[in-house]
C-alpha cells in the first residue's frame, strides 16, 4: 500500500509542471510553428514581417497591398490572416500568395508574405499573318515586351483575335498561344501567337421567305455588306461572312420596308447554316405588315418658324407614304433639314420629337413635339495641336467667334477654311462644340494635327551640256515680318503668318536657265482676306545648231516634235551633242506680276475677285521654233482680271464642293495708237523687218473658262468615298487687229500637259491619249482650245505623310488655229486610268495611262504614258 501511494505521487510530479516551468515555457521561441486550422485560434501580435519572392517590388508598398501593420494583433489561423491574402492576390502582381509564421515568442509572431510574381513577357512572336495584320492585332492586343503574361490575358488575346480575323471573314480561323521559359531571363516567358486563318467564310446562298411586296433581289440589295457568291448584282462587292455585318444588314432589310411604309415589318427568324467549310447559307423569314400612309402632320411648340415655314422645310404632305427614313432625312441629317435650320440660328439645345399621336387602319397622324430652348452663344473657341502658325493666322480664317450665336454652317466653314490653309491634316481634323446649357453658351474645340506643307525639289548631275539641275524652294507659313525681325521667327526661316514665298531655279548649262521668284499674302494688312502677290521670272534658252540634224530630222521634228523619229548625221561632230549649242538662236523672256485680290460677298462668299498687272519682254535671235515671229524685241502690258468661285472640303483628296475659274487677260490695242502705219502691208512683206515692227508692242485678248465638280458617290461623311469629279475648259486668244495675231500666249495642247506649265512663251494644255502637242504642232499654233471630262476618285492611303489615290476617266478636246473655226463639242476622245500620290516635300506626282480613240493630222492617238508633276487646275 505505501508503495502504490508512492508511486501515484511519482507520477503526479511527472505530469504536473510547477507553475515557474510553465512560465518559462511561454517565452521559448518557436521557429515555423505548425498552424492547425483545426485547433483552438490564438491571438498573436505582429512583431515583425518579411516579404520573399518578390526582389523587383518595394517591400513596404508589398505589406501596405496585405493590410498587415507591425504591433496589431491578429488571429492565427483567422479572417485576418486570410484576408490579407486575398488582398495580395487582387493587385494582380502575384501567381501566389502565402503568409507564413516563421516564429512566436510567447504571444509575439513574425510573419512572411511568400509571394510568387507573375510572368513577365519578355518576347512576342507573331505567326501565320501578314505585316498589317500583325500592326493591327498589337494595337488590339496592346502586349508590350515587360508585361505580365497570365492566362486570363492569353483568353483574352485569343478572343481579341479570333474576332478580328472574324471582321475579315476568316470565322474558322485557329489562333493556339504557347509560352515558353526564357532561360535567360528569370521569371519570364517567350510567347508564340500562332494563327491559321483557313479560308475566307463566303455566303453561298441567301434564301428569304415570307415577302411578297419587295422582291428577293430588293431585300438582297438592301443588304450593303452580305452578298452572295457568284452574284453579278453584288459585282465588286465583298462576298464574306461577317456577323456585325450581317447584323447591319437585317436591320437594313428592316428600313428598306420602312423606307415603302411597312412601319410594322419584321424578320420573323433566322439562321446561318454551313453549307461546306468555306461558305453557309442564310435562311431569314419576314412579316411585312401594312404599308401606312401620313393623314396628318402637326407642328407642336414651334415659335421661331412658323408652321408653313417648317412644312416647306420638310416637304413632306399628309397623304405620302410613310417613309420613316425620309423624315428622318428631312427633320435632321439632310443639309437643309430642319434640325440645320435652328443650328444655324443659334438653337443648339433644340430638340425634336416626333410622334405617332394616332394610328388608325393604314392612317398615322404625326405629331412633331418641338423644344427649342434658348439659342446658344460661343463661349471659348479653343485650338489644339497648333505648332506652326500664329494663332492670329488660324483665327482670322474662323467664321466662330466668342460671343456670336452658334451656326452650324459656320462651324463646317471654318472647317473648311483651316483646310485650306494646308498646313494641318484635314482627315484627322477634330471638331466639337461642347454646349454647356446651364448657362446656355457652347465652347467650340479644334483639335488639329500640324503637317509639314513646304516643298523642296532638288536635282543636280553632270550631262554632256555641262552642269543639269533644278533647285525649287516653296515656303507656305513664311513671315516678311519676322524676315527683319530674326529674333521672333520659330526656326531659321521666318515663319508663322501664313504667307508663301517661292524661289527656283533650273539650268541645263548653257542650254537654258530659267530663275523665279514670287510672294503672296492672303490677308495684306492682316485685316481683311485681300490678298497681294508679287512675282518675277527670267528665262534663257538657246536652240540647236542646223548642222546638227538633217532634213529628214528637221521636217519629222517641226510637224511632231518627235525626238526618237530622227536621223542623225553621220560625222561626230554633228552627233556630239556639246556640240549642237548654237549661241545664234536664242530666247529670252523676263516678266514681273503685281496681283491684288479681294473676296467678295455677293453672289456669296466663296467667290474671290483678283486683278493683276503685268509687263513681259520677249527677246527673240533666229528663234525658229515660233511660227509667227523669230527675230526681235517684244513688249506685252497686261491687266489680268479673275473671277473665282472655290467651295472644295479639301485640296489633296476631294470628295464635295467645285472649282469655277473666269479669267480675261487684256493688253493695250497698240495698233490703235499709230493709226498711220499700215499693218496689212507689215503683215504681208513677211519679212525680219516687217515682223520686228509688227511685234515690237504685243496686243491680244485672252479668254479663259475652267470649272471642275466634285461629287461623292458613296458615303459622303467616310474617308473612303468613291466621287466624281467633272471638268470643263475652254480658251481663247484672240486679237483686236486680224493682222497683229499673239505669236506669245498660244495653247499647246496634247499630252500630260504638266500641270499648266509655260513652253516657249506658250500656255501648255493636257489631253491625255495623245502625244505632248499633237494637237498644235509647228504652223497650227492654238488659239482656241476646249477639254472637257469625267474621273472617278478613290483614296488609298490619307496620311500625313502621303496621300495616294487612284482615278479612272474619260475625256475628250480638241485645238483650233482660229478662233473663228471654234467648235468647243468637235471632241477628240481618250479615255485611261492613273495614280495620284502627294508627298509634302514634293508635291503632287502621279502617273496615267490614257488611250487616244481618234486621229490627229492623220495620227491616232493610240496608247500613251503620261508622267504628271503638280496639282492641276
Amino acid at each position: 500500500m505505501r508503495y502504490r501511494i508512492t508511486l501515484l505521487l511519482l507520477l503526479t510530479l511527472l505530469l504536473t509542471k510547477p507553475e515557474h516551468l510553465l512560465a518559462q515555457e511561454s517565452t521559448d521561441t518557436i521557429y515555423n510553428p505548425t498552424v492547425l486550422f483545426n485547433s483552438m485560434p490564438r491571438t498573436y501580435e505582429i512583431a515583425g514581417i518579411r516579404v520573399t519572392g518578390a526582389p523587383n517590388y518595394d517591400e513596404k508598398i508589398v505589406i501596405g497591398y496585405s493590410g498587415l501593420k507591425e504591433g496589431e494583433r491578429v488571429t492565427i489561423p483567422g479572417k485576418d490572416i486570410t484576408d490579407a491574402a486575398k488582398r495580395l492576390m487582387r493587385q494582380g502582381l502575384f501567381s501566389q500568395a502565402q503568409i507564413k509564421v516563421e516564429k512566436t515568442v510567447g504571444d509575439k509572431a513574425w510573419l512572411e508574405l511568400a509571394l510568387r510574381t507573375q510572368l513577365r513577357i519578355s518576347e512576342i512572336n507573331y505567326i501565320g499573318m501578314k505585316k498589317g495584320e500583325r500592326n493591327d492585332i498589337q494595337e488590339r492586343l496592346q502586349l508590350r515586351q515587360g508585361n505580365q503574361f497570365t492566362q486570363n490575358i492569353s483568353n483574352r488575346a485569343t478572343s481579341i483575335i479570333k474576332q478580328y480575323y472574324s471582321e475579315k471573314g476568316f470565322k474558322n480561323a485557329d489562333v493556339n498561344i504557347t509560352t515558353r521559359e526564357d532561360l535567360t531571363h528569370p521569371n519570364e516567358v517567350i510567347v508564340d501567337i500562332a494563327v491559321n486563318k483557313h479560308a475566307k467564310v463566303k455566303v453561298h446562298k441567301i434564301y428569304i421567305d415570307g415577302n411578297e411586296v419587295l422582291s428577293d433581289n430588293t431585300l438582297k440589295k438592301a443588304m450593303k455588306k452580305t452578298h452572295e457568291s457568284g452574284s453579278w448584282s453584288g459585282f465588286l462587292r465583298s462576298k464574306k461572312f461577317v456577323d456585325q455585318n450581317y447584323k447591319d444588314d437585317k436591320n437594313r432589310i428592316i428600313e428598306k420596308y420602312n423606307e415603302k411604309g411597312y412601319r410594322d415589318a419584321k424578320i420573323l427568324s433566322d439562321s446561318v447554316v454551313p453549307y461546306n467549310e468555306k461558305s453557309v447559307d442564310i435562311f431569314l423569314t419576314v412579316e411585312e405588315g401594312k404599308k401606312y400612309y401620313i393623314k396628318s402632320i402637326d407642328w407642336v411648340g414651334n415659335t421661331v418658324f412658323n408652321t408653313e415655314q417648317l412644312d416647306n422645310i420638310l416637304g413632306i404632305e399628309p397623304g405620302a407614304v410613310y417613309n420613316q427614313k425620309l423624315l428622318e432625312k428631312r427633320l435632321r441629317e439632310d443639309d437643309e433639314s430642319v434640325s440645320n435650320l435652328y443650328y444655324n440660328r443659334g438653337y443648339l439645345f433644340y430638340n425634336l420629337v416626333p410622334i405617332e399621336k394616332t394610328v388608325v387602319g393604314d392612317s398615322i397622324e404625326l405629331e412633331l413635339r418641338m423644344m427649342e430652348g434658348e439659342p446658344a452663344r460661343i463661349n471659348n473657341v479653343i485650338i489644339n495641336g497648333n505648332d506652326r502658325l500664329y494663332e492670329k493666322v488660324i483665327r482670322r480664317e474662323l467664321r466662330v467667334r466668342p460671343g456670336e450665336l452658334f451656326s452650324k454652317d459656320d462651324l463646317m466653314r471654318s472647317y473648311r477654311e483651316i483646310a485650306q490653309t494646308g498646313h494641318f491634316n484635314p482627315e484627322n481634323m477634330d471638331i466639337r462644340p461642347e454646349p454647356n446649357e446651364e448657362d446656355g453658351t457652347v465652347d467650340i474645340v479644334f483639335n488639329l494635327e500640324s503637317k509639314a506643307n513646304d516643298k523642296i525639289e532638288f536635282s543636280m548631275g553632270w550631262g554632256q551640256t555641262g552642269v543639269i539641275g533644278k533647285l525649287a524652294l516653296t515656303f507656305t507659313n513664311f513671315s516678311i515680318k519676322n524676315l527683319f525681325r530674326p529674333g521672333n521667327s520659330r526656326s531659321v526661316i521666318p515663319q508663322g503668318e501664313g504667307q508663301t514665298f517661292s524661289i527656283a531655279a533650273q539650268t541645263n548649262a548653257r542650254y537654258y536657265q530659267a530663275y523665279s521668284v514670287s510672294f503672296l499674302d492672303p490677308w495684306f494688312g492682316g485685316k481683311r482676306p485681300n490678298s497681294l502677290q508679287v512675282s518675277a521670272y527670267y528665262s534663257r534658252q538657246t536652240g540647236v545648231n542646223s548642222s546638227y540634224y538633217n532634213s529628214t530630222w528637221q521636217n519629222s521634228y517641226y510637224n511632231y516634235g518627235s525626238y526618237y523619229n530622227s536621223y542623225y548625221n553621220s560625222d561626230y561632230y554633228s552627233n556630239a551633242y556639246q556640240n549642237a549649242y548654237d549661241p545664234n538662236k536664242v530666247l529670252q523672256m523676263a516678266g514681273v506680276t503685281v496681283g491684288l485680290g479681294k473676296r467678295l460677298k455677293w453672289p456669296d462668299d466663296w467667290f474671290t475677285f483678283t486683278a493683276e498687272l503685268s509687263y513681259n519682254w520677249y527677246y527673240l535671235k533666229n528663234w525658229e521654233y515660233l511660227y509667227y515671229m523669230n527675230n526681235g524685241t517684244s513688249n506685252a502690258i497686261v491687266l489680268g482680271l479673275t473671277l473665282q468661285r472655290n467651295s472644295i472640303d479639301n485640296p489633296l483628296f476631294t470628295r464635295s464642293g467645285s472649282q469655277f475659274s473666269l479669267n480675261l487677260q487684256l493688253t493695250p490695242p497698240a495698233s490703235l495708237f499709230n493709226p498711220g502705219k499700215n499693218w496689212k502691208k507689215l503683215s504681208e512683206e513677211n519679212t525680219t523687218a516687217s515682223k520686228k515692227e509688227l511685234y515690237r508692242w504685243i496686243e491680244y485678248w485672252k479668254l479663259r473658262f475652267k470649272s471642275r465638280t466634285y461629287t461623292p458617290l458613296l458615303n459622303a461623311d467616310s474617308q473612303w468615298t468613291l466621287v466624281l469629279m467633272t471638268r470643263g475648259d475652254i480658251g481663247l486668244l484672240g486679237s483686236y487687229n486680224k493682222y497683229l495675231k499673239s505669236p506669245f500666249e498660244t495653247f499647246y495642247v496634247g499630252g500630260d500637259g504638266m500641270s499648266g506649265s509655260y513652253t516657249y512663251a506658250t500656255e501648255t494644255i493636257a489631253l491625255r491619249g495623245y502625244e505632248n502637242g499633237q494637237f498644235t504642232p509647228w504652223g497650227y499654233e492654238g488659239y482656241a482650245y476646249t477639254r472637257f471630262g469625267m474621273e472617278l476618285h478613290f483614296p488609298f492611303m490619307l496620311q500625313p505623310t502621303s496621300t495616294i489615290y487612284g482615278l479612272a476617266f474619260v475625256e475628250g478636246g480638241n485645238a483650233w488655229s482660229k478662233v473663228s473655226d471654234f467648235q468647243p463639242f468637235d471632241l477628240k476622245r481618250s479615255a485611261g486610268v492613273g495614280v495620284r500620290i502627294y508627298l509634302p516635300m514634293v508635291g503632287m506626282m502621279g502617273i496615267d495611262w490614257a488611250y487616244g480613240f481618234d486621229k490627229v493630222f492623220g495620227t491616232k492617238g493610240g496608247s500613251q504614258f503620261h508622267f504628271i508633276l503638280g496639282q492641276e487646275f
